[in-house]
């Protein structure tokens, strides 16, 4: 029968666990007793859990710890500011991602490992006898060996308890050795505080050493020491861990192993100077104790090849609390050994900055900056590849050097045809450059991707930015001009918002900052921008005897504007320079427009025609200062006229036309009318039309708001109907609401086909024409019982049909019933010659209309407000109806 938990006392429980852990299974086994139930299973001896330390705070941090953190970033953000863009070096140390900082347990222990309550030790025994031995080493400092008294451990390091064991084991075991090794390690408890990011006790394993404990702690705040990190026993100091050793040497050797309620403390920071320019760690640096400049240049791993140690700036402040600027030679003694200070900041520069001898490139490049100038250096040294050395969004045809003459420092331009001098390394087209030029990589705002704009909550969208090439050939030259304008306009306006607040910015992520930063140097890489200073240099250096050398180039050019005068003053590099013609530019002329004086002194215009049929080269006009050229665009460019036949139209489809073409004259080309063609009842539309009818429909809907307003101010000052009144009014500018413009003008269809004396109607672009099939019915509309369509039949009346759609409602207005023809024509009683009260025979396709009595709505004035929408609406009911 087994033996339960609950039938053994608690003495024999705590007896049993006194056991070797061989010895419990063993019994455990004879007396089916579950073991884990009896010690606790895994809740025994369990290992140190490895901390996980993700960037902290976590994804479901509290407020208080996102309001910490934003605190900090801020107070680092202020920080930068003042330090000039300089970070505090070191820190980042601890701002990574690691999955763990708890130590490596499954390593060797050291000999020298102290032993203590917790450490489980491993004996296995071989030879006359075997078996393996797990023996935990109790709260008292001793582990229980079989057959024998208690041994004490505790404080012993793990080379003198495993001798002290083997030496037993040889002693009382004949024909027996022993192997002792380390199993599971105790955990212990230490306290970080001082300026550490997050200070209290903390749970680490025992081969835990300083560094392992500052990183399950979260590092160290920016204010806090890195050379100066105390280790603390029982109040005093045992040692002292500077970690530039670690972090710049690699040296671990005072990373002091921990015991437990050991104190690791962390100091404010000492005293720091800063160092930038032509070293490769710019940083603040801590000082510790006296400190040289050399020290300081190795501390920020020493200078580039591009420094200029012979002249390093010191900026500090002297004991008056003024900042001045002292200099240093690197290249002495003297300047080597050169005390550095508290507070100083190091500039260290370059040999370009200080010689001169460089080149520049700006704008759309992959590695803008300055480069060492050589003599013979030239064009393809810097921009080698159009893929690999610019931008995506680079113009890849024409780049500028800006050059300075050394002699009397004036600014002049070339240009340079970038891809021949990628392909023609080495040839003219590869020119040579000179010390100080620098070129300009223009961005190509159609290569620019700026649905970015959306995400970064500027609500700007990339649709209706690009201009399809089936939208250009659709398109009048008017309509075409306007869009690539408004395209240009609006891909500008994008650009000129991205001006975000501090504020603003702190709420963006570092992928939208990242984003933010590429289109705000899209904006800075646009020909404006980039030629800014140098347009302002020319202005400021022009006399009467040298004039400003700025030209203009607009019209058909792809980026018309205000530019420098190419070094060759010719026509062709002015409109290579503004990206070339568009490929709507007239080559039969162009004009120069030249400013110029009489011979009296008085300033005058001169226009001037060049013929460019014969090609750009062959002009030999020279620019002169504020020319102004403009490229005219060929008349009638991409235009296309067209109109839309739809219905009972032979061959129906859109139909180009040219100009002066006549609508008779379209649908003798698509085949004229079908046998079942309806041409009384066509339906000619023009969106001129609709877009002025849109503006009547607007303007008559808001007088219709102003009447119910009066109406609803009235109240029941007309013997309490105004509640009808208002009703009515409301069902009025309902159905003004809901119409919608036709564009519809009435034409005699069938006379138009004749030719005869009917007057020709000359197409515009967008009109549609849509004959309708044969009717056989006549639609009533308006203030009538059953609104309907009834089936034609000869000799019945107005009135007839009125009778067969129930007759008139109270509300209708009986005099002014009119009926629209199937042409879209009105006729009304008393202008129509033939209708004499309404007993005359309708027509197939006619549409009767009965108004609404507005006399009833009390002296509102809206005949004037409704008539003319009720007459849209009409014309666009018969014109459904009737289709």
């Amino acid at each position: 029968m087994a033996v339960t938990a609950q039938s053994i006392s608690q003495s024999q429980i705590d007896q049993f666990k006194s056991l070797p852990k061989a010895q419990q299974e063993s019994l455990a086994r004879q007396y089916g007793i579950d073991l884990d139930q009896i010690t606790g299973g895994s809740q025994q001896q369990k290992r140190p859990q490895q901390v996980e330390l993700m960037n902290r705070p976590t994804d479901r941090e509290s407020e208080e710890e996102q309001d910490k953190k934003e605190k900090e970033e801020r107070e680092e953000k202020e920080d930068r500011k003042k330090n000039g863009g300089l970070e505090p070096f070191g820190y980042d140390l601890f701002a990574g991602q690691p999955s763990t900082f708890a130590p490596v347990t499954e390593i060797p222990i050291p000999l020298d490992y102290i032993l203590g309550p917790g450490d489980v030790l491993k004996v296995q025994l071989w030879g006359k006898e075997n078996q393996q031995l797990e023996l935990p080493i109790s709260r008292d400092g001793t582990i229980s060996f079989p057959n024998n008294a208690p041994i004490s451990v505790a404080g012993l390091s793990f080379d003198e308890a495993r001798q002290q064991i083997k030496k037993l084991v040889s002693e009382q075991y004949i024909g027996v050795q022993a192997s002792v090794g380390l199993g599971e390690l105790r955990s212990m408890r230490v306290f970080i505080l001082g300026e550490a990011r997050t200070p209290g006790a903390y749970t680490v394993s025992s081969l835990s050493t300083i560094t392992n404990a500052l990183f399950v702690s979260g590092g160290i705040k920016r204010n806090g020491s890195l050379r100066n990190i105390q280790h603390k026993r029982n109040g005093k100091v045992v040692a002292e861990l500077d970690l530039y050793d670690l972090l710049l040497k690699g040296d671990t050797s005072n990373d002091r192993r921990l015991q437990p309620g050991d104190v690791i403390f962390i100091p404010p920071v000492g005293t720091r100077a800063g160092i930038d320019g032509e070293v490769y760690r710019p940083a603040l640096y801590e000082l510790n104790g006296t400190t040289s400049l050399q020290e300081l240049v190795r501390l920020a791993g020493g200078l580039t090849p591009q420094a200029y140690p012979q002249r390093v700036k010191i900026e500090r402040t002297n004991d008056d609390f003024l900042r001045i600027i002292a200099e240093a030679d690197l290249t002495s003694a003297k300047g080597q050994q050169s005390r550095v200070e508290p507070g100083d900041r190091i500039q260290v520069a370059s040999i370009a900055d200080i010689t001169g001898q460089y080149v520049a490139i700006s704008g759309a490049a992959t590695r803008p900056g300055r480069y060492a100038w050589v003599p013979g250096m030239r064009f393809s040294s810097l921009i080698g590849s159009l893929q690999s050395d610019l931008d995506p969004v680079a113009d890849q045809s024409i780049a500028l050097i800006v050059r300075t003459n050394p002699e009397n420092d004036r600014l002049s331009t070339l240009t340079v045809d970038l891809r021949q001098a990628v392909r023609n390394k080495g040839t003219e087209s590869d020119l040579l450059l000179q010390e100080k030029d620098e070129i300009l990589i223009f961005a190509d705002l159609s290569k620019a991707d700026l649905s970015d704009l959306e995400s970064l909550g500027l609500k700007a969208k990339k649709e209706g930015l690009e201009v399809e090439e089936e939208e250009k050939e659709s398109r009048s030259r008017s309509e075409y001009e306007s869009k690539e304008k408004s395209e240009r306009a609006k891909r500008q306006q994008l650009l000129s918002q991205l001006h975000f607040s501090d504020e603003k910015l702190e709420e963006l992520d570092e992928f939208d900052r990242e984003r933010l930063e590429r289109l705000e140097n899209l904006r800075d890489w646009q020909r404006e921008k980039l030629l800014e200073p140098v347009i302002t240099r020319l202005e400021a250096q022009a006399t009467p005897k040298a004039p400003m050398q700025t030209i203009e180039v607009n019209g058909e050019v792809r980026f018309p504007g205000r530019y420098p005068m190419p070094q060759t003053r010719s026509v062709e590099d002015a409109i290579f320079i503004a990206g070339g013609l568009r490929d709507s530019a007239s080559l039969l002329t162009a004009e120069l427009a030249r400013f110029e004086q009489d011979p009296q002194g008085d300033g005058r215009t001169q226009i001037l025609q060049l013929d460019l049929t014969q090609g750009l080269t062959t002009i030999d006009v020279k620019l002169e200062s504020r020319d102004q050229l403009l490229i005219k665009p060929i008349p009638a460019f991409a235009t296309r006229n067209t109109i839309q036949l739809q219905g009972e139209v032979r061959f129906p489809g859109e139909y180009t036309f040219q100009s002066g073409e006549s609508l008779n004259d379209v649908i003798r080309r698509a085949g004229g009318l079908t046998d079942n063609a309806f041409p009384e009842g066509a339906v000619f539309t023009r969106e001129k039309l609709r877009e002025r009818e849109a503006e009547r429909l607007k303007e008559a809907e808001e007088r219709l708001q102003s009447d119910l307003l009066g109406v609803q101010l009235e109240g029941d000052s007309f013997g309490g109907q105004s509640t009808q009144r208002l009703g009515q009014v409301q069902n009025l500018l309902e159905d003004v609401q809901s119409a919608r413009p036709v564009g519809r003008m009435v034409i005699n269809l069938p006379a138009v086909l004749q030719s005869g004396e009917y007057p020709a109607i000359r197409l515009q672009d967008g009109d549609r024409l849509t004959v309708p099939t044969i009717p056989q019915a006549v639609s009533v509309f308006g203030e009538v019982q059953f609104p309907t369509s009834h089936l034609h039949r000869a000799g019945l009346t107005v009135d007839d049909y009125l009778e067969r759609s129930g007759g008139p409602t109270r509300q209708a207005d009986a005099e002014r019933i009119y009926v629209i023809k199937a042409d879209g024509s009105v006729l009304l009683p008393q202008e129509s010659r033939w209708f004499g009260g309404r007993s005359q025979q309708l027509s197939v396709g006619d549409t009767i209309i009965v108004p609404i009595d507005v006399d009833r709505i009390n002296q509102l004035e809206l005949w004037t407000n409704v008539s003319q929408i009720v007459y849209q609406m009409a014309l666009g009911a018969a014109a459904v109806g009737n289709l």
